[in-house]
């Protein structure tokens, strides 16, 4: 008997909005999950071809946590075109531009590609000091709310 693999095509699913409060999560756990849900990786209909993932509204980005020392000794950097890198610890960052801890950490767990890109704008990443929630941002969209457990 011929059995034939399920392909999703672009277009064909719809994509879900979800809200992740990440207070109190650890980046790293986090991120993977986040991840995960970007990819499409949770449907049944995943395909490694096609974005398929769903949209994820993180909020609270600037209460995340680091284990161990990682606060003091992980350090960001990157290239302004003159000579030597910047570098900032992830303290500082957390101070400056607390959504890109979140989003670097994604990013680096998606694929390196144009289809890795489109899904990187499906995160949406706001700290508590936003001056709207989220929610009511978003809320067009009608966005469920996703808990995550962390063992």
């Amino acid at each position: 008997m011929l059995r034939k693999s399920y392909m999703a095509k672009p277009g064909e699913i719809q994509p879900k909005w979800w809200i992740i409060d990440a207070d109190g999560k650890v980046v790293g756990r986090l991120a993977a999950r986040i991840a995960r849900i970007l990819m499409g990786k949770h449907r049944p209909q995943y395909t490694p071809h096609v974005l398929c993932g769903d949209y994820v509204i993180v909020k609270n980005a600037d209460k995340v946590v680091f284990t161990g020392k990682k606060w003091d000794q992980k350090e960001y950097r990157w290239y302004t075109g003159y000579p030597g890198q910047k570098v900032e610890t992830a303290r500082r960052r957390l101070e400056r531009h607390p959504e890109l801890i979140i989003q670097e950490a994604v990013r680096r767990m998606l694929p390196k590609n144009k289809l890795g890109r489109r899904m990187l704008a499906r995160l949406k990443i706001y700290s508590s000091k936003t001056r709207i929630d989220p929610a009511v941002k978003h809320q067009a969209q009608k966005p469920e709310t996703l808990t995550i457990v962390e063992l």
